[in-house]
């Protein structure tokens, strides 16, 4: 094992895992907020979109990303559109990511004791408030385990983002293992990268999903 070439390269890999880091996170963050969009229209069948948006989670769940992106680096400027490596890694993992974070939500919601929202509705509260303060803190507690699941499953998927010439660990392990042949070092470097950056999601997820299960008493209506 090199170790001179292990710490020579370290800042590469740290300026990679950033940028992988920010990008990912951008992408999980627009993965939740549209997916929470997506499974109120599920669970609320809204006319027409409901149709929309269950088409759009089959196909979705059903393409690789790595097709994805080829789509949008590649099938998009034939049309006039084209977008930055960046823009392409973030729009794909929100296309792909919000389906089954939807699915997660969508669970979540539909596991919530209907005498709960029957209660909630008893008392004279809002729909907005009973969404607000007894549908989302229950079905949040139900689902962080899956949402947590979803969330280190897209930063994984960030490996594929070097094949738009981004460039994130991936990349620059395929980059180094060209130039240098130190195959075993760069994967080593690879492998560590991603163990930082995902452990840490692994433990928060954990540490939420026992604070949300003791928080639920409270923040569901007896």
């Amino acid at each position: 094992m090199n170790r001179e070439f292990l710490v020579a390269m370290l800042p590469q890999y740290a300026a990679a895992a950033k940028l992988t880091l920010s990008i990912g996170l951008i992408g999980v963050a627009g993965s939740v907020l549209l997916g929470l969009i997506l499974a109120f229209i599920r669970v609320e069948k809204v006319p027409v979109l409901n149709g929309l948006a269950k088409a759009y989670i089959e196909i979705s769940r059903n393409t690789p990303l790595l097709i994805q992106l080829f789509f949008l680096y590649f099938g998009l400027p034939k049309i006039g559109i084209v977008l930055s490596s960046e823009a392409c890694a973030i729009v794909g993992l929100i296309f792909l990511g919000a389906s089954y974070m939807a699915e997660s939500f969508r669970s979540g919601i539909e596991a919530v004791d209907v005498r709960q929202i029957e209660a909630a509705m008893a008392i004279g509260l809002t729909k907005h408030q009973r969404i607000r303060h007894v549908v989302l803190p229950q079905a949040l507690a139900i689902a962080i385990p899956s949402l947590g699941a979803n969330t280190i499953f897209l930063l994984k998927e960030t490996s594929v983002f070097s094949a738009v010439a981004l460039a994130d660990l991936m990349y620059v392990a395929k980059d180094l293992i060209g130039i240098y042949y130190e195959t075993d070092e760069a994967l080593l470097l690879l492998v560590l990268s991603y163990l930082v950056i995902l452990v840490p999601v692994a433990v928060i997820f954990s540490l939420l999903e026992r604070r949300m299960r003791r928080g639920i008493g409270t923040s569901a209506i007896a």
